[in-house]
């Protein structure tokens, strides 16, 4: 099967969707299939090139505004391959809007990553061309059962959603990996994402005040200097720790650095949570905040970890005490999240939960 996926970005560049779309891609040429990943290029990469057996295609880029790369070379590139099934990545109004206009009358489906949160005036715009491409849609691939009730978009399509979560590369993580970092003295609390507003960080270090421990903070972004100069005003820069970006490499070994795992978001922008999956995977208890989408989904509350409202650092931290402060209960809520990332979030369930609809979609 002849297999295109559309979306903005693809590795070099990190981020959660890009780095699924790769293992996605990948794992689908080795089973067989042709795969093309179309993207925008965001300068220096080469425009045509094969990356581990999949053909990434890097249209070129003239701006971007809202965080979207705008191109004129995608919809061009849309119209002159011809896939046996185009999945799109949502949201991504530049592919999703090509498709619809020049994609022709071949399948395609949806996978829907997240709402469009933030950029309300761009998405008021696009509205009316959103709803065309969810009804053409064969398929939309959700990535839990939290998702669809709450958004904004995706109830009058509910008969055509399917559930497929995310997968984890459970051999990478729950290997016996050397620490990326010496242990301390006192519980190692781990966050690694961008520094995003909605990431939450910001009622982390808050918490970290009433914490018995020690917070690793892996990665980068915009809010980086607002979160280390929060740290300093809290007088916790002995007790936080900025490392900037971690390289895919290490990602296991930063994992096997701590006993605890954060992910405070305050926004539906986090509709999954790759990152919490990963912990499970490296048996670490996690502990996140109810909005409705994945993260309370994948982090089940008093079994693999702990569930608190976002944006209230007393609550945040009475939970991560629960764990700083009880050995035994970090062991086995991590030993719990382990199970389950074993039993529902391997690769080969990903992909043949994928493919199933791919060949339903092309009947």
């Amino acid at each position: 099967m002849k297999i295109l996926h559309i979306y903005k970005d693809y590795q070099p560049i990190l981020g959660g969707i890009e780095n699924h779309i790769k293992m996605l891609a990948e794992a689908q040429m080795l089973a067989g299939h042709d795969v093309t990943v179309l993207v925008t290029n965001p300068g220096g990469e080469k425009p045509d090139v094969l990356l581990n057996g999949v053909r990434v295609i890097r249209a070129k880029r003239l701006a971007t505004v809202a965080s979207t790369p705008l191109s004129l070379d995608l919809p061009r590139q849309v119209a002159q391959l011809k896939p046996d099934m185009t999945h799109l990545h949502f949201p991504y109004p530049i592919g999703e809007v090509s498709q619809l206009l020049v994609g022709g009358k071949r399948p395609f489906i949806i996978s829907y990553h997240s709402d469009v949160v933030k950029q309300k005036t761009i998405l008021r715009l696009y509205a009316p061309l959103l709803k065309q491409v969810l009804a053409r849609a064969s398929h939309i691939l959700v990535s839990n059962g939290n998702y669809v009730p709450g958004s904004a978009w995706l109830p009058p399509f509910a008969a055509k959603c399917t559930i497929i979560p995310y997968s984890v590369d459970l051999a990478r993580f729950s290997s016996h990996t050397a620490p990326l970092l010496p242990p301390a003295a006192e519980p190692t609390l781990l966050f690694v994402g961008r520094h995003r507003y909605y990431k939450g960080v910001d009622t982390l270090i808050e918490a970290m005040v009433g914490v018995n421990g020690r917070l690793l903070i892996a990665g980068d972004g915009p809010e980086r200097t607002n979160w280390e100069q929060l740290s300093m005003e809290l007088g916790l820069q002995q007790r936080i720790q900025f490392l900037g970006d971690i390289t895919d490499a290490d990602l296991p070994a930063f994992y096997a650095s701590g006993d605890i795992f954060v992910l405070p978001a305050n926004s539906r922008a986090e509709a999954f949570g790759l990152v919490l999956q990963e912990a499970m995977a490296s048996g670490l208890p996690c502990v996140t905040s109810e909005l409705g989408t994945g993260t309370s989904w994948l982090v089940q509350d008093g079994i693999s970890g702990f569930v608190v409202p976002p944006q209230q650092p007393q609550a945040l931290a009475a939970a991560l005490n629960q764990l700083a402060n009880n050995p035994a209960l970090r062991t086995q809520m991590g030993q719990a999240g382990q199970a389950r990332a074993k039993k529902e979030f391997g690769l080969q369930t990903m992909l043949q939960k994928i493919e199933q609809v791919y060949n339903t979609a092309l009947k």
